[in-house]
């Protein structure tokens, strides 16, 4: 009989059929004392139980908009008799672009009269010749960032020239500049 059965099982495991019949036989046992020893009711997963209706996590009153509720800006002000934040900035991107056949200095000193003392020792010594524009194309568009603080965008003929404002004291002059070329 010994040697019957080693016969058997050597048959069954070289052909595909007898292993794939050996492994349906171990699934089926493995199946069938599971179904043995469980108590008839169905087991919870092992990472707890199952929701019957999904967590709200969030309030869904609240405003979760990215519109901000805040009050704008406070208007620029201006001292009485002074040029609004718009004509200085005309004023001063107007005297920029002037930059051909003029010296460093000429040039600097029309750009004085609208400028801070920090803007002026940040230009002295700047080539006018670097100068990207030639001339305005449209008026100065402010964004009010405060009563003292003001953006202005000057479209020029080969870009923007964006100036920070400011007014301490109700006058307004250049503090900032920055050059959009596209």
């Amino acid at each position: 009989m010994p040697r019957f059965l080693e016969i058997s099982l050597n048959r069954i495991f070289r052909s595909r059929v007898g292993v794939a019949i050996v492994i349906v036989a171990i699934v089926a046992a493995v199946v069938g004392i599971g179904r043995i020893f469980s108590d008839g009711h169905p087991s919870t997963p092992a990472l707890g139980a199952v929701s019957p209706a999904p967590v709200v996590s969030i309030n869904p009153s609240d405003d979760d908009s990215v519109v901000d509720d805040s009050a704008p800006p406070p208007a620029p002000s201006t001292s009485p008799g002074r040029a609004q934040p718009e004509e200085v900035a005309y004023a001063f991107a107007s005297a920029w672009c002037n930059h051909q056949k003029v010296t460093p200095k000429a040039w600097r000193d029309r750009l004085l009269p609208n400028a801070t003392q920090n803007l002026a020792d940040e230009l002295n010594g700047v080539d006018p010749a670097g100068v990207p524009a030639d001339h305005v194309v449209g008026r100065p568009s402010l964004v009010p960032v405060g009563a003292t603080v003001v953006n202005a965008v000057v479209t020029m003929d080969s870009g923007k020239l964006n100036l920070r404002l400011v007014a301490p004291d109700g006058h307004w002059l250049v503090d900032g500049i920055d050059w959009d070329g596209s």
